[in-house]
């Protein structure tokens, strides 16, 4: 399935909740969970500035999914983040049996742009969602968002 305008609603969201991250201080990631409904369940960004680098949106959302839906909610249910999910939060999006991941941007288009501005790797190895939830329905990334993320995660220099 394609990204499609409805799916790019809740991605605004996302990258929203990523620019407030970066404007308190944090990595700019946002995520939103939406019921097959369509309704909005929890929406949480980055905030890892503090120390605990397991605080990342996708993750909070799975735990967040864990403790308040039923496992056919879960499966049902739609997580939109600003990023690709790095393979910690993917590995809680599978044990909870969340459903279809939406994302605006690649965890290969951030390792192409830290690598540009002259960063250092990640110290966990990016790996596509499917490599660790063989199942896992993905659309991403999104191109009408790339630009916009791409400027979020730059360094201030």
């Amino acid at each position: 399935m394609a990204v499609s305008e409805v799916d790019l609603g809740h991605l605004h969201r996302c990258v929203a909740l990523a620019r407030e991250g970066l404007a308190d201080g944090d990595e700019p990631f946002g995520s939103v969970l939406v019921d097959a409904a369509g309704q909005v369940r929890f929406e949480d960004r980055n905030r890892v500035k503090d120390g605990d680098e397991t605080r990342h949106p996708e993750f909070e959302v799975a735990r967040w999914a864990a403790r308040n839906l039923s496992p056919a909610e879960r499966a049902s249910a739609t997580v939109y983040t600003s990023g690709e999910h790095c393979p910690m939060c993917s590995a809680a999006h599978g044990w909870v049996g969340l459903g279809r991941i939406v994302y605006a941007v690649s965890s290969a288009q951030l390792v192409q742009w830290r690598q540009e501005w002259g960063l250092p790797a990640s110290p966990v190895t990016p790996l596509p969602i499917q490599e660790l939830v063989p199942g896992a329905v993905v659309d991403g990334p999104a191109p009408e968002l790339v630009e916009e993320m791409k400027q979020l995660h730059r360094p201030v220099s």
